[in-house]
């Protein structure tokens, strides 16, 4: 096992009553008043990555040392002052607030040794736009949908992306062609962010849940961040790896030049800004090409198809580590990968050939377990089907703990 010896250091703001206990994400949130700024986590919520779950950046946890006398949706009201008392209430009402890891009411008293948890729904901002984009709906009803994300699209607008995202897909669909109808949930909809409970990177595909309703996106929203939610995915790295398993558990943090070309990348850091990562990799297929002119024997022969479960969420985490061992994905240029291309010279892939491949969590409202596959398409098929016909290809049979069903998954690939 490849280990961080450190513990999690939790960090803590002292305020009248009560101490603010923040994620490592979410320290710059609180203010000198003790309250969260918006602009700050407007900034930072514009800044992570899209492959960060968005509830780990947004809670604070309030560990309350005195006796206040007072409601909680009049307590959260001075917390968090860009919202109303009836908006908060609202957000208790459907779930995005836990006392002592307890639903409460809006009327619940706060008390000496209570722990309020609270996902910060996002500041008011801009709305969404629909277009007319395909989407690959998986699963949908009433409460959430399931999509396979292709590659090349980002989940909502950001400051260079305001067309063209996934969210204005989504508003055309529910509009046009959804059957349960509906819309996104409310929860970040003031943010241009209605909806989204987490997120993949632009050119990563696979399975990502949206919430239809402002209830199924708190208790969606708990999952995540409590890491109750089964990610499983597929990435072809360069190099053979071995052993056929093993738990990467490597702190990753911001790249420390801020020159550009690096200012958005990861990487792994042993000091204070390096936070808590947990990867479990399981070899599924090994592949050797042979030899041929062009072909760099050191880097270009050898090939292994990795299931990855993540544990935490870090933004780039799977590229992070991988690339840090020595096995970059495939196309990954940011973490060291190459474009593939077959025995004629024709690149099949030239993004990061990651997939989400299945995500597994409870119905937030019928609290029945949902397991989604979503099959590997496009560019990342062509690059397995190719390495299977041209390379030798060899198999450490079935890791424990592995769940992807490779025939299911990769359908057309054989």
């Amino acid at each position: 096992m490849t280990s961080d010896p450190r513990e999690n250091q939790q960090n803590t703001r002292e305020n009248d009553g009560d101490e603010v206990v923040l994620s490592d994400a979410a320290m710059s949130l609180i203010n000198a008043g003790g309250k969260v700024d918006a602009g700050a986590l407007r900034a930072a919520m514009d800044a992570v990555g899209d492959d960060s779950d968005d509830a780990e950046l947004r809670r604070v946890t309030f560990h309350i040392k005195s006796d206040l006398n007072k409601r909680l949706d009049r307590y959260l009201t001075d917390r968090i002052g860009f919202m109303s008392r009836t908006q908060l209430q609202k957000v208790v009402r459907e779930g995005g607030v836990l006392v002592n890891d307890r639903l409460p009411k809006a009327s619940t008293l706060v008390k000496r040794g209570d722990v309020i948890e609270v996902v910060v729904p996002p500041p008011p901002s801009s709305t969404i736009q629909p277009e007319d984009i395909p989407l690959n709906v998986l699963y949908e009803d009433e409460h959430l949908i399931v999509l396979n994300k292709q590659p090349d699209i980002i989940v909502h607008p950001a400051r260079s992306h305001l067309k063209g995202t996934m969210l204005s897909a989504l508003a055309f669909h529910f509009r046009h062609r959804s059957h349960s109808g509906g819309a996104l949930s409310g929860v970040g909809k003031d943010f241009a962010r209605p909806g989204v409970v987490h997120r993949l990177d632009r050119h990563t595909s696979g399975c990502i849940v949206f919430a239809k309703q402002d209830e199924a996106h708190w208790k969606l929203g708990h999952q995540f961040e409590h890491r109750t939610v089964d990610k499983r995915y597929l990435a072809v790295v360069h190099g053979r790896i071995e052993p056929e398993t093993d738990v990467i558990e490597l702190p990753i943090g911001s790249h420390p030049s801020k020159e550009k070309g690096y200012r958005e990348k990861y990487v792994v850091r042993h000091d204070e800004l390096g936070k808590h990562a947990v990867t479990i990799y399981r070899v599924r297929e090994w592949y050797r090409l042979p030899p041929a002119p062009g072909l760099d024997p050191k880097r270009d022969l050898d090939y292994t198809l990795v299931e990855l479960e993540l544990k935490t969420g870090r933004t780039h985490q799977i590229r992070v580590h991988l690339s840090y061992l020595g096995f970059p994905i495939v196309g990954d240029d940011m973490y060291g990968g190459r474009p593939y291309s077959d025995a004629s010279g024709t690149t099949l892939i030239a993004r990061q050939a990651l997939h989400a491949c299945i995500l597994g969590f409870t119905h937030p409202i019928t609290e029945q377990r949902i397991v989604m596959t979503a099959p590997v398409r496009g560019d990342m098929a062509a690059l397995v089907v190719d390495l299977r016909k041209r390379a030798v290809v060899t198999s450490p049979g079935l890791i424990p703990g592995a769940t992807v069903e490779l025939a299911k998954a990769m359908p057309n690939s054989r």
